[in-house]
């Protein structure tokens, strides 16, 4: 059923093609009724409206609080049409019809997020009048039509000029849509709600558990995802899949990064992508990435980019090819021509020297991601889905600070090994549990990765790095948990490895301390781990 549009309401926030949406509806015939700053937009384009006041005989109050309000304007969106007793009340009151209710909200989130404002500012940053509106006519949608995105504006003038008005299937997506909003809305203001009940909370109120405190962690969490990109599949090709941007962080990560080249990324690249853009960020000094299959292959840092690639793909030549590669400098023509060596799915860098372009985008394939100079990176909670919810945790961020390190063997690590600590520390977190990784000289040597023992990790870890034909001696040795028996400490002592650090905290501490000091091995316990189960 085609429903004619004779009256509508405008009054939006977001004025962006305001002006020849407007135009459009006068040239039907339309009559508009409007507000405040929406009315201003109208008088300039010399388009004729009336004032909301003149329908409600009230002007607006309270600084602007109330002004849409009233029964003249919500009984004109929600009486329903063809219903004896509503239209008799109408008529009673002399309230007219209203067919097309065009709002958007007050900029709640741009006027809140990232900012230090009062209170009392937030709270005027929330609409009222604009969410009562678009409810009432979403709710009376079989009648009335609603309209909230600027998006919008085009190919609803079209079908007005076509049909006289707009169809049944066009005004419940339209209502879905405000539905939509108006929840979206009402969670960012529960979300600023809560982040402000929480930063007034004490530590001395917070539960603390092996460390981690649960002060942050509300009773309810609402979560507003807006599609972005649908993907070809997902993990595999029978499973449909889509990327969802969690609001709020629009320019956060990867959604910041602009692509330069190549096809859209699918579901497995952008899981890899958000490693490969993160790990390398961790270090100040020039950083090379691979990362395969959510696991990283090869990590090295270095005095040059180059150097730094070329370690990070030795650890690792095989499990490299068809690899992401990230990075914490601007690539330049020498990395760049190390990498086209070899097929490489995805590319992510700060930037690229137009030599260097030049050489990568001759691979059609190869996607190409820069890295803005004011990159954010997500700081909040970690998200996974089991059977029947959400696990939230927070983020694994942060190297334990030094008077928190224990060297608990009578050897003590040199300078130059606390330096691969160090290193070695921060990627084992980013290797699949069960994990290990043996380090050197600011480069990876060999990994073991999702293994069910931690002895067999390190089995794994040396075949690698045999395979790589990489020496092991001297090297530094991280596992993301303890050893629960001293079996693998010396599988990788008899490897090479001079130096070990874990977060300790088994039974058997003390056998594993005793088997490095016999070997001449510096342990250094952190006190926390590094699991990865995702």
């Amino acid at each position: 059923m085609i429903v004619p549009v004779k009256r509508a309401l405008v009054s939006v926030t977001d004025k962006s093609g305001l002006a020849e949406f407007a135009a459009g509806l006068d040239r039907l015939g339309i009559k508009i009724l409007s507000t405040g700053g929406t009315g201003n937009v109208l008088v300039n384009a010399g388009i004729p409206f009336k004032e909301v006041s003149s329908v409600t005989g009230s002007p607006e109050i309270f600084g602007g609080r109330v002004k849409t309000l009233h029964p003249n304007i919500l009984g004109a969106i929600l009486y329903r049409r063809g219903n004896k007793s509503d239209e008799e009340e109408r008529h009673k009151f002399g309230i007219n019809t209203l067919d097309l209710v065009v709002v958007n909200l007050y900029d709640f989130k741009g006027r809140t997020s990232g900012k230090k404002i009062s209170n009392q500012e937030a709270v005027e940053a929330i609409d009222i009048g604009g969410p009562s509106m678009i409810r009432a006519a979403a709710k009376n949608w079989s009648h009335v039509a609603v309209l909230v995105s600027p998006e919008r504006y085009p190919e609803i003038l079209k079908e007005l000029q076509e049909k006289g008005g707009l169809d049944d299937s066009t005004r419940q997506e339209l209502a879905s849509e405000a539905f939509a909003l108006t929840s979206n809305y009402d969670t960012l203001i529960s979300q600023w709600f809560q982040s402000s009940i929480d930063s007034k909370k004490t530590t001395a109120k917070s539960e603390k558990v092996q460390g981690a405190t649960k002060e942050k962690l509300p009773e309810q969490i609402r979560i507003d995802l807006k599609r972005e990109q649908l993907m070809r599949y997902g993990e595999n090709p029978h499973q449909a899949a889509a990327y969802y941007q969690m609001a709020g962080e629009e320019q956060f990560g990867l959604n910041a990064c602009k692509q330069l080249h190549g096809k859209k990324l699918s579901f497995n690249n952008l899981i890899d992508a958000d490693i490969a853009l993160t790990l390398p960020l961790e270090f100040e000094e020039p950083c090379v990435a691979i990362l395969k299959h959510t696991t990283p292959s090869g990590v090295a840092v270095a005095d040059s980019l180059a150097e730094a690639e070329a370690g990070a793909r030795a650890c690792d030549p095989v499990s490299a090819f068809g690899g992401i590669i990230g990075m914490n400098r601007v690539c330049d023509e020498k990395t760049a021509k190390q990498i086209s060596k070899a097929f490489t799915e995805v590319i992510v860098a700060p930037g690229y020297t137009p030599e260097a372009l030049n050489i990568l985008v001759k691979k059609k394939n190869q996607r190409i991601l820069e890295i803005p100079p004011d990159i954010q990176l997500s700081t909040g909670w970690d998200m996974r889905r089991i059977g029947g919810g959400l696990l939230i945790q927070d983020q694994d961020t942060g190297f334990p600070e030094l008077d928190e390190l224990k060297v608990v063997t009578k050897r003590q690590p040199t300078e130059e090994e606390w330096k691969d600590i160090r290193f070695a520390w921060v990627i084992v977190k980013y290797v699949k549990s069960n994990a290990v990784l043996f380090a050197k000289n600011g480069k990876t040597l060999g990994m073991g990765a999702g293994q069910m023992s931690r002895v067999d990790a390190v089995r794994l870890a040396c075949l690698k790095a045999e395979d790589a034909n990489l020496d092991l001696a001297g090297s530094v040795l991280a596992s993301d948990a303890f050893f629960p028996f001293p079996d693998g400490l010396e599988q990788a002592g008899n490897a090479g490895a001079k130096t070990v650090i874990q977060p300790g905290g088994s039974v058997r501490d003390q056998e594993v301390i005793d088997a490095a000091d016999k070997m001449g091995i510096a342990m250094v316990l952190t006190g926390r781990r590094h699991f990865r189960h995702a």
